[in-house]
């Protein structure tokens, strides 16, 4: 019974955190485009920018990372057994990968508090979509075990990348558009 509840509260640390990371690089988009604002706009926003990343970060992401790493652990501790297999061991050094990826987000919110970031939006645009790819391969992981098929499984998140940059490359491409629409009607 105790299985059921940690792997409970596992997955809603997974649901938080993902909504933390997935918000948070989102924010960091915003907050770089505030720099092109004129003043106040430009203070103003950066300002509340760097408000909501730090309660995100501090009150939502970090403690669903903890909830999930902690539950983790727990299931561990009641199936001892799943640490000898080699599917978790993948998913286990992906996972390692996203906290890296957590903590960076960490450091890129404190550079651009600082302002030291050099990062622009469409910079973060595609870092944003990283943890989409990761939480993909640690679901497939996750649900397939050792049976996953690995040759689907590789061509998915291939063509769920293609797929993030060919949209990535469509929206610049219209918002670039849009962006010189309105340069000229404010020339008008």
């Amino acid at each position: 019974m105790a299985y059921l509840w940690f792997k409970t509260f596992h997955l809603i640390g997974i649901v938080v955190w993902f909504a933390g990371l997935f918000y948070i690089v989102r924010l960091f988009v915003y907050h770089a485009e505030a720099e092109e604002k004129p003043e106040p706009a430009k203070t103003i926003l950066k300002q509340q920018y760097e408000i909501m990343e730090k309660r995100l970060f501090n009150i939502i992401t970090t403690p669903g990372m903890v909830v999930t790493a902690a539950m983790a652990i727990a299931i561990l501790f009641t199936e001892p057994d799943v640490l000898k297999s080699p599917w978790l061991h993948f998913k286990l050094l992906l996972v390692a990968v996203l906290i890296g990826y957590h903590f960076y987000c960490g450091r890129i919110m404190k550079q651009l508090a600082a302002g030291t970031s050099t990062w622009k939006s469409e910079q973060f645009r595609i870092l944003n979509e990283v943890p989409t790819v990761l939480l993909l391969a640690i679901v497939l992981l996750a649900v397939f075990k050792q049976s996953l098929p690995v040759n689907s499984a590789i061509a998915s998140l291939i063509a769920l990348t293609l797929v993030i940059v060919a949209i990535y490359k469509i929206y610049a491409k219209i918002r670039q558009q849009n962006e010189s629409k309105m340069d000229l009607a404010a020339k008008s």
